[in-house]
């Protein structure tokens, strides 16, 4: 079944790749620019060429033979900063909802396409959270559990002890109030003291404990416990190839916002939530680094900034009032923090595959 899940993200994945890499091609035409023709025939099928490009395959008519020119045709097939991303980012960072807009409309030549933008920033982020990360050592529990023990065998000791001359005073026919005290005060303590050693060992060690009642993720929490360095790398690793999920788990929130709209479809809420992770990524990406460089302020001021992005890219994107975009943009915030448990959710029922 982990095979399977697998799979189906790494399909995800290249098929979201394989449209951001040559969007234009997949919609039946690819993208021209000038160039230099130097062959008479296309390369690739044959036809006779009368441009820079095959009219019949869309392939360039001359085919570049040296390394830079490789690294050129990277950048500009995957990201297309040929200007696009210099273009999208401004726009995305401050009028958000003119570029959902212009992009659903079909003026899209100037931009940086939604999916391609995220699979880059998604891959930015992870890149930058493992650089800025840090290394230090999990705390050890050995001191603490060894003391643990010791005081519970110091009280069992002393409630054997006190039993023994209770049990001597009570043949005796002497008064036991104070040994009933005493005993009363060390069974608390002891009780206190085997419950904290439970609550240790029932989570890392002991598979009955139960820790949620949703069984995928009681066993994806018991196994963070039990093993936080693995589960992290593969919570790590599992939202990284999942992380297109956060698309399709989205739209249907961004939906009941507007529902049995004709003036909007699900394609345009595609590409608002789209443009909108792209953005939370970038944000996220500043985040991390003004964390490792110690700007706590800016910090402050980025957590500010969602709901003032939500709100501009839905007032712009959709048309709406003032009145109308607040109470969305309220709404917005709930659903966006519904999707993101979801999606965790998700990841950690993965992780415990």
């Amino acid at each position: 079944m982990s095979g399977i899940s697998e799979g189906l993200a790494e399909l995800g994945q290249g098929a979201a790749l394989a449209g951001a890499i040559e969007p234009e091609y997949h919609a039946g035409r690819a993208e021209r620019h000038d160039g230099h023709t130097h062959e008479a025939d296309c390369l690739n099928c044959g036809t006779h060429l009368a441009g820079s490009h095959c009219h019949a395959c869309g392939q360039a008519a001359h085919v570049h033979r040296s390394l830079g020119a490789f690294f050129h045709d990277l950048l500009h097939g995957v990201f297309h900063f040929e200007g696009k991303i210099w273009r999208t980012v401004p726009l995305l960072a401050w009028r958000p909802g003119r570029l959902t807009r212009e992009y659903v409309d079909g003026r899209r030549a100037s931009y940086v396409s939604p999916i391609a933008l995220f699979l880059f920033c998604v891959f930015l982020m992870f890149a930058v959270f493992h650089a800025t990360e840090g290394h230090e050592e999990p705390a050890t529990q050995t001191g603490n559990s060894q003391g643990l023990e010791a005081n519970i065998k110091r009280l069992e000791g002393e409630i054997a002890g006190i039993e023994g001359t209770r049990k001597a005073a009570i043949a005796k026919g002497q008064p036991i109030e104070s040994f009933e005290s005493q005993l009363e005060g060390r069974r608390a303590a002891l009780d206190t003291l085997r419950d904290l050693k439970a609550e240790n060992v029932d989570l890392k060690v002991d598979p009955a404990r139960k820790v949620s009642d949703i069984p995928a993720l009681d066993k994806a929490i018991k196994k963070f416990r039990s093993n936080p360095d693995l589960a992290s790398y593969k919570l790590q690793t599992y939202a990284y190839k999942y992380s297109w999920a956060l698309i399709p788990i989205s739209v249907p929130f961004l939906w009941l916002l507007f529902p049995f709209s004709r003036r909007f479809h699900l394609y345009d809420h595609t590409v608002f939530v789209t443009y909108s992770l792209c953005f939370m990524t970038l944000l996220a990406i500043v985040g991390m680094i003004a964390s490792t460089v110690g700007a706590g302020g800016l910090i402050a001021l980025l957590i500010l900034t969602p709901p003032l992005h939500m709100y501009r890219q839905l007032r712009g994107a959709y048309g709406v009032g003032r009145f109308g975009g607040l109470w969305r943009t309220a709404v917005l915030l709930v659903f966006a923090a519904m999707a993101l448990g979801v999606f965790f959710t998700l990841i950690m029922a993965q992780t415990s595959m």
